[in-house]
């Protein structure tokens, strides 16, 4: 992850110079996770021409934009969450999530480690689940763990503070294991990838200590 954050840092301070290149690195790095986010504020229908809008803004400020790849990622999903208010104002409707406790349809392949519980978290079915949250718990998550951010720049975006951020994506997180347990035959725990058995439960949880984490 660091060496990660490293290039992006690099990715961007070149793309501020006018590297075209540069400038398609930093999309293909941050372009999926915040369409993820926007997906949650606007839906699966709106997200993209949402999440273009943001990244023509994007574009435009780059120059005055300051910081390394973590506060990029806040200053860009910042921008997109404006434009999906905007979007939603003149749509006359409310965000996305926050649905309904309706039962889930469909199941991603069966997975069962950390690294493909959080690559999991760009499957329809786990943005499903996102979906039935409250509408500050789906940021919070989304933010943390889809995004990337810790809990201070999490905050930035939301204008809220660091510890309602915690405290919204571990309740978000605890809510998910719920919903996931009761998605379940008896006697066996589903993993937000779709996978059961008596460690299936392991993605949940290591999210939530993700999101406990502050970098």
């Amino acid at each position: 992850m660091q060496g990660d954050d490293a290039e992006l840092t690099v990715a961007v301070r070149a793309a501020q110079g006018g590297d075209e290149t540069a400038f398609r690195t930093v999309y293909r790095a941050v372009h999926p996770r915040l369409l993820g986010y926007v997906r949650t504020l606007v839906g699966e229908a709106d997200a993209e021409d949402v999440a273009s809008e943001a990244w023509l803004q994007i574009a435009r400020d780059l120059e005055r934009f300051t910081g390394d790849a973590d506060r990029f990622r806040g200053w860009a999903a910042r921008i997109a969450r404006n434009r999906a208010l905007d979007h939603i104002r003149m749509r006359g409707r409310r965000p996305a999530i926050g649905g309904d406790e309706s039962e889930l349809a469909g199941r991603a392949a069966d997975a069962d480690t950390a690294g493909e519980a959080l690559e999991a978290l760009g499957t329809g079915r786990t943005f499903a689940l996102i979906g039935q949250l409250p509408q500050d718990q789906a940021e919070a998550v989304v933010l943390r763990v889809v995004v990337g951010l810790d809990a201070k720049s999490a905050a930035g975006v939301l204008g809220k503070r660091p510890g309602a951020v915690r405290t919204a994506a571990h309740r978000g997180l605890r809510r998910l294991a719920e919903l996931v347990g009761g998605d379940t035959t008896p006697g066996q725990r589903q993993s937000p990838t779709g996978a059961s058995g008596p460690n299936a439960s392991a993605g949940v949880t290591q999210l939530r200590a993700r999101t406990q984490k502050d970098m």
